[in-house]
C-alpha cells in the first residue's frame, strides 16, 4: 500500500523500560541498528500494526506494554536513490510513519528477536533516550530526531511523576504518621 506520493504506511516503536531506556535492535546479520517498525497493511490501524510488528519483531503483545504517546501526524523519510526499486509499481520513494511511544511492562526476557520464522533482528539492549540519534542511519535520523523530540516530554513527565511518588513513599515511611486515608 502506496500513497499517491510514493510513501508507504508505516508504524515505529520507541519502547522504554521503567529506567527511560529505550530498546535499540541490530538488523539481522547488519551492523545496522533501529528501533522496530513496520508496514500498515490495507484496512489495518496504525495501532493494530503497532501490536502486530511489536509481536513479529520482538515477540511482545499488548499486554506486554503500555501506549505512553503517539506523533500526532506522518513522519517521513526518502529512500536513497540506491535502494528505491525502480521498476516497482506504484514507485515506493520512501516511508511515512506513525511512531508510538510505549512502556515495557513485562521483564526484559518477554523481549524475542527470534519469534517469528523470519526474524528482522538478531539482538537488542537498552540504550539512552537520545543515544539513537547519533547511531541510525543517515536517511532515517531527522525522523527520528522529530519522534524522539515530539514524544520526550510524555515519557519524562511520567518519570518525573514516579520519582516524585516514590519520594512521597520514602517521605511516608520515614514518617508513617504523615499517611492519611484516601
Amino acid at each position: 500500500m502506496i500513497d499517491s506520493d510514493g510513501f508507504r504506511p508505516n508504524v515505529g516503536i520507541i519502547l522504554a523500560n521503567h529506567r527511560g531506556e529505550l530498546l535499540w535492535a541490530r538488523r539481522i546479520g547488519q551492523d545496522a541498528w533501529q528501533f522496530p517498525q513496520g508496514g500498515i497493511h490495507p484496512n489495518e490501524t496504525p495501532e493494530q500494526a503497532l501490536f502486530r510488528e511489536l509481536g513479529e519483531e520482538i515477540g511482545l503483545n499488548s499486554e506486554d506494554v503500555r501506549i505512553i504517546g503517539c506523533t500526532r501526524g506522518w513522519l517521513r523519510y526518502r529512500l536513497p536513490r540506491r535502494m528505491i526499486r525502480q521498476h516497482s509499481k506504484p514507485l515506493c520513494v520512501g516511508q511515512k510513519q506513525k511512531w508510538f511511544l510505549l512502556e515495557m511492562l513485562s521483564p526484559d526476557a518477554s523481549v524475542r528477536v527470534d519469534a517469528t520464522a523470519s526474524p528482522e533482528f538478531d539482538g537488542w539492549q537498552w540504550v539512552s533516550y537520545w543515544y539513537p540519534l547519533g547511531q541510525v542511519v543517515a536517511f532515517k535520523r531527522e525522523v527520528y530526531r522529530r519522534a524522539l523530540h515530539e514524544l520526550a516530554p510524555r515519557l519524562f513527565r511520567l518519570q518525573s511523576q514516579r520519582s516524585a511518588a516514590a519520594g512521597q513513599m520514602v517521605v511516608n515511611a520515614a514518617n508513617p504518621a504523615a499517611e492519611q486515608e484516601p
